[in-house]
């Protein structure tokens, strides 16, 4: 099953966010094979940092968990709130999911 992270990050944590960065990647890219994809949520002028949306195939919603307590940016208290939702891809497209 595909999990949906919404990761909204805490008031004028950019600072954070860069000297974590590498580590966050590095953590990733461990799951680059189950990640249909990953990147950050922006405001409208596509530079201020929000959090991060991902999307990534796990067992279970406990294991979708399990991994996330363990992300960089999670140990290091960046996000003010964490959603994870089940995900069913309906609509077929060129990239990302298969149809």
């Amino acid at each position: 099953m595909i999990y949906i992270f919404s990761l909204i990050d805490k008031p004028d944590s950019g600072a954070l966010r860069q000297r974590i960065r590498p580590e966050h990647k590095a953590y990733l890219a461990g799951m680059a094979e189950r990640i249909a994809f990953a990147g950050p949520l922006v405001t409208d002028d596509g530079q201020t940092m929000l959090g991060s949306l991902l999307a990534i195939e796990f067992e279970s919603r406990e294991a979708a968990y399990a991994w996330l307590a363990e992300e960089p940016f999670t140990r290091a208290g960046l996000y003010a709130s964490t959603s994870i939702h089940a995900f069913v891809n309906l609509w077929p497209q060129k990239a990302g999911f298969p149809a």
